[in-house]
């Protein structure tokens, strides 16, 4: 599904990337099931770290890899911030739909940044390459931004998908009418593709959940430093 750039690997070597495309799949705004796991997995969060600091936290490897990387860009990984917030100040899990929500448990169980996209929206073919400086797109939150030097970034024929730093964009967002979803994941060097594949599995089993019958067209990863070896 993926064209990877050759700067990619020269620039972020044992950086990996997931995806994973499964249909049909439903977006419901609220599933019994879903709620269920969401408070088993909260109190599974909590017991992980209990006991822990904020200084604590920020040795954990995965947290390590995702803050050397944002602090290139004088940025702090937002997943890390959810997680305090959860531990330190007795937040939950966001109650938004249960398509997306799968992709934030996820994410809050394994800390790996993620993006959801309706795949009928994205145009292939689908590339991974490095930010130049002059790439735009409109996020979310319908706000222009541009691309930072360097920062990795996932685009189709038609325009940016997601960048790190950026987040996911407005054209190709998840919604109550989504019936084929698109999850990528960026992982910076220092997770490796175990940690990817074991996050897209979950991403998969919660999707399951709310839609029994979705099937997974893709699950791929594609590792920085396996790439440069096959070409050397």
């Amino acid at each position: 599904m993926l064209k990877i750039s050759e700067t990619w690997c020269k620039i972020y070597p044992g950086a990996a990337v997931g995806l994973l495309a499964m249909k049909p799949v439903v977006n419901p705004q609220q599933h019994a099931g879903l709620e269920q796991k969401k408070f088993e997995l909260e109190a599974t969060i909590r017991q992980r770290y209990a006991g822990l600091d904020k200084t604590t936290l920020k040795t954990l490897p995965v947290l390590q890899a995702y803050a050397a990387y944002y602090k290139r860009f004088s940025k702090t990984f937002h997943v890390q911030l959810q997680l305090e917030s959860m531990l330190f100040k007795g937040k939950s899990l966001p109650r938004i739909a249960a398509l997306v929500e799968t992709l934030f448990m996820a994410e809050l169980d394994n800390l790996l940044l993620t993006a959801g996209h309706d795949l009928d929206h994205v145009k292939p073919p689908l590339r991974l390459d490095i930010g130049k400086g002059d790439e735009k797109y409109i996020t979310l939150n319908r706000r222009e931004v541009v691309i930072k030097p360097g920062d990795m970034f996932i685009a189709d024929s038609a325009g940016i998908l997601s960048s790190i730093i950026g987040g996911p964009d407005q054209r190709t967002r998840i919604t109550s009418a989504t019936q084929h979803a698109l999850f990528t994941v960026y992982a910076p060097p220092g997770i490796g593709e175990a940690a990817v594949r074991k996050h897209l599995q979950d991403i998969q089993a919660y999707v399951l959940l709310i839609a029994p019958q979705a099937e997974v067209e893709a699950l791929e990863i594609h590792c920085a430093s396996d790439l440069t070896e096959a070409e050397s």
